[in-house]
């Protein structure tokens, strides 16, 4: 009797924990992919658990919705890019950033490694492609300036997301917004090797690529500071088990296992921040400026108004 009571005890312990799991709604920046390693890790080595947490991962149908729907109390949490936050501050959003994924930048302005351009200064009188106004403008625009060049000294093709395609015919002899971790890669594996511009060594300041955000009322939520326990436990694992990451990563999404994504998780691995929960303050004020330098923010606002370090 004494077994079976303590059985049923055991049982019933085990149920209420299982019920007591806190639910949390992770929306990514886009589909599933090795930028995201960290998080597939954390849930397959049981770290959301360990945090009494479960947590639904939901890659968006919009790319530019993750953010709105944490916004309107619709999702907990939400992944999105450190330059694209100020907008969303700007813009009225309450939103404030309170760990960060990748924490460099993975932009580049990439062109063919056999082609014209074998230095910024060579972009004189060639045409640059993009996919998106505004921010990668404003990159290619600093790039230019500190090769010594001006914006009007390149011609501007909008090539619809097709950066690296646009780059193998030819129809441009540089994209700006080429990912250093993907495209590079493609370009290689198609047999069409690329040369990278980095803007952080070309008068950008360095920024984080990917960022968790929240609502600021949500900032005491100790459910955040859970989450980024197991986000830093995951990324340490990585760090430390590179090859026993990867395995997790594809056992998750096996249909991310091709040549393209194993490169794309080996790229990334020295980028993922080691310390997401920290906040590098002077990093993201000095952000802002280069922003509201440029135009596109009217001002730069204390750091305090849109991220936090959780206690």
């Amino acid at each position: 009797m004494r077994r079976l009571a303590g059985a049923i005890l055991f049982g019933l312990a085990t149920i209420q924990g299982a019920e007591a799991a806190d639910r949390l709604t992770l929306v990514l920046d886009w589909f599933v992919n090795p930028d995201h390693a960290p998080i597939v890790v954390a849930a397959e080595k049981g770290y959301f658990a360990e945090e009494n947490l479960e947590v639904e991962i939901v890659p968006p149908a919009d790319p530019s919705a993750p953010p709105r729907l944490v916004a309107a109390g619709q999702a907990d949490v939400a992944i999105t890019y450190q330059p694209n936050l100020y907008l969303q501050v700007e813009e009225g959003l309450p939103l404030v950033r309170f760990g960060t994924l990748v924490a460099t930048p993975l932009n580049a302005l990439v062109a063919l490694e056999d082609g014209p351009v074998k230095s910024l200064a060579d972009l004189k009188g060639k045409s640059v492609g993009y996919s998106v106004a505004g921010f990668e403008e404003v990159l290619l625009e600093a790039m230019l300036k500190d090769a010594g060049l001006a914006k009007d000294d390149v011609t501007l093709v909008n090539v619809n997301f097709a950066l690296s395609p646009a780059l193998i015919a030819h129809k441009v002899d540089a994209v700006i917004g080429a990912y250093r971790n993907f495209e590079l890669t493609q370009l290689e594996i198609e047999g069409h090797p690329g040369r990278a511009f980095y803007p952080e060594e070309a008068g950008v300041p360095p920024f984080d690529e990917l960022i968790f955000v929240a609502r600021k009322e949500s900032v005491g939520d100790d459910r955040l500071t859970r989450f980024m326990t197991a986000i830093e436990k995951a990324a340490l694992y990585i760090a430390n088990h590179p090859d026993d990451g990867l395995k997790l990563f594809l056992k998750a999404h096996p249909d991310l296992d091709d040549a393209l994504n194993r490169r794309a998780y080996a790229d990334t691995l020295p980028r993922f921040s080691r310390s997401p929960a920290a906040l590098d303050r002077l990093r993201y004020k000095r952000f802002a400026a280069f922003l509201a330098e440029h135009g596109l923010i009217k001002k730069a606002l204390p750091v305090d108004d849109y991220a936090v370090a959780l206690e």
